[in-house]
């Protein structure tokens, strides 16, 4: 199966994140949402360790966006990252998450295409996060 962000639910994630960025307290809440989707999540199959790592990854740096932390990121990646988190956490999209080991399969192919097609702004994003936790000697 290819996974394309042309597919009706992804746009229709992507409608509804226009509508949540630039609120911070819905972003916060949307956070919270990812938070509680990836404690549900099995990631002890496979490759899904490398999944949990990017939805963590792009929970940070939306989670510094909302604190008003971070701003160095285009507003069509931040649109990108909360459809992706939307599309993630909504149970009902192309394959439905509540088939048995084949539900999150969609979920995940977004989340690479959007991390793929994104990917300079995240390693920016990175290097900032870098950078702060660093001690200076």
């Amino acid at each position: 199966m290819q996974i394309n962000l042309n597919n009706r639910f992804f746009q229709a994630a992507l409608q509804k994140a226009s509508h949540i960025l630039g609120k911070p307290g819905r972003l916060i809440l949307l956070l919270t949402a990812l938070v509680r989707k990836l404690k549900q999540t099995d990631f002890n199959k496979g490759e899904t360790a490398i999944v949990k790592e990017k939805f963590f990854t792009l929970g940070r740096l939306l989670r510094a966006y909302a604190q008003g932390e971070y701003r160095e990121i285009p507003w069509k990646s931040l649109l990108l990252i909360v459809a992706a988190i939307l599309y993630f956490i909504n149970p009902i999209d192309v394959i439905p998450d509540l088939l048995p080991l084949v539900g999150l399969t969609d979920d995940f192919g977004v989340l690479f295409l959007v991390y793929k097609t994104i990917s300079g702004d995240i390693d920016k994003f990175l290097e900032w996060e870098k950078s702060k936790t660093s001690i200076v000697l």
